[in-house]
């Protein structure tokens, strides 16, 4: 069948506005609504075409390219969409659900799932707290949890219902999972869909319950859940394990599992993002003359670097690539370790010692001025500006 014009399918004129476009696809959508006409394919197939007509004017965007274009726009009116069969009744009811009253599912009822028609219910999520190391950190770790949780009932296999008997299709909307209320306002007769409260939107009635569950479909019970935690993560964040949660009542949706990661304090390194910050107290014999010095890397492993000679109290030196990696779509590469520089200051000497200093404290080229103290400062301001 030829498909016809988008504005002549609504009844409105080619300048209509989005709220009358919006009217005359309501008017549409609630004459030809299959509740309203069961079993009547003509009244689906008219349902169907106001859908598309309207999924294409209440776009500023695509009307654009059918006003210019037809049916053969860019966006290939002609071929896609409601009428190419991209989309199902569900479809439009999840996408359209506001022009029916806002009810385009139950979420937040404990349900999943959109749409008209029956739905499921959704199993709880449950939340983790993992303490983490660095180290873990560094490399990624997997971690075993075991959980406590709501289960498929064995008994009755999820159903809710007792051996040799099911479920009953719910005699209060016929298993649509949904009942249609009329009611007459200022702007006409007004229909809303909500979930049926006999079935709670599931389209069926369990009479004889299953005595192990009673009814639910679902039991207390435990998993070992083994979580594979990405390298780079960081304190705060949540690492997701889909559907690894509670059990949905009678065969419903599984819940997911949220890990929460805690970050342990470390006692060599100070985390900054992806890099690592290590302290090194050098002596002042090495700062002065200079001289190889090994420092700790977050694997565990060491790693070696050059001290020149007259290197200064805050002196910051980059090894680059020894630091952490970064997760997956938080950013790119791996950091650095960044080696602060201090001066060890003995606060005993012996004899021998104190006379060797005193004997230094003479020398000219031992005496700091203000110059040497700013350009200091200026290098911690630097580095953390």
């Amino acid at each position: 069948m030829a498909k016809r014009d988008y504005y002549e399918v609504l009844g409105v004129d080619r300048k209509a506005s989005t709220a009358e476009i919006k009217k005359a696809y309501r008017k549409l959508a609630i004459k030809y609504h299959p509740d309203k006409n069961p079993d009547n394919k003509e009244a689906e197939e008219k349902f169907k075409e106001a859908a598309e007509a309207y999924a294409v004017l209440s776009d500023d965007q695509k009307r654009q390219q059918y006003d210019q274009f037809g049916f053969d726009g860019p966006s290939g009116f002609g071929g896609g969409g409601f009428g190419g069969g991209g989309f199902n009744m569900d479809d439009i009811f999840s996408m359209f659900g506001d022009i029916f009253g806002g009810h385009s599912g139950f979420g937040g009822s404990g349900f999943g799932g959109g749409g008209r028609g029956r739905q499921q219910f959704r199993g709880a999520d449950l939340r983790l707290k993992v303490r983490l190391n660095l180290k873990e950190i560094s490399t990624g770790v997997t971690k075993k949890f075991k959980v406590r949780k709501d289960v498929p009932c064995s008994h009755c296999h999820g159903t809710g219902a007792e051996a040799g008997s099911s479920p009953e299709t719910c005699q209060t909307c016929h298993g649509s999972g949904v009942v249609i209320r009329s009611r007459q306002s200022m702007f006409g007769m007004m229909q809303t869909q909500s979930p049926c409260p006999t079935c709670e939107g599931e389209g069926k009635v369990i009479k004889n319950k299953c005595k192990y569950c009673n009814g639910n479909g679902v039991v207390s019970g435990e998993e070992v859940i083994e979580v594979n935690i990405p390298a780079g993560v960081q304190d705060g964040m949540v690492v997701t394990i889909s559907g690894k949660g509670n059990a949905g009542k009678h065969n419903g949706v599984n819940g997911d599992i949220q890990v929460f990661i805690s970050e342990e304090q470390n006692d060599v390194f100070v985390r900054d993002g992806n890099d690592l910050i290590y302290n090194l107290l050098l002596d002042f014999p090495t700062a002065a003359l200079g001289g190889e010095v090994i420092i700790p890397t977050v694997e565990g492993g060491k790693a070696k670097i050059n001290i020149q000679p007259g290197t200064q109290p805050g002196t910051m030196m980059r090894l680059r690539g020894k630091g952490l990696p970064a997760v997956s779509g938080y950013g790119y590469g791996t950091g650095d370790i960044l080696v602060n520089i201090s001066i060890f200051v003995p606060k005993e000497m012996s004899k021998e010692e104190r006379k060797a200093i005193e004997a230094l404290r003479e020398s000219e080229n031992f005496k700091g001025d203000n110059s040497t103290k700013k350009s200091i400062f200026d290098r911690f301001k630097n580095y953390f500006s």
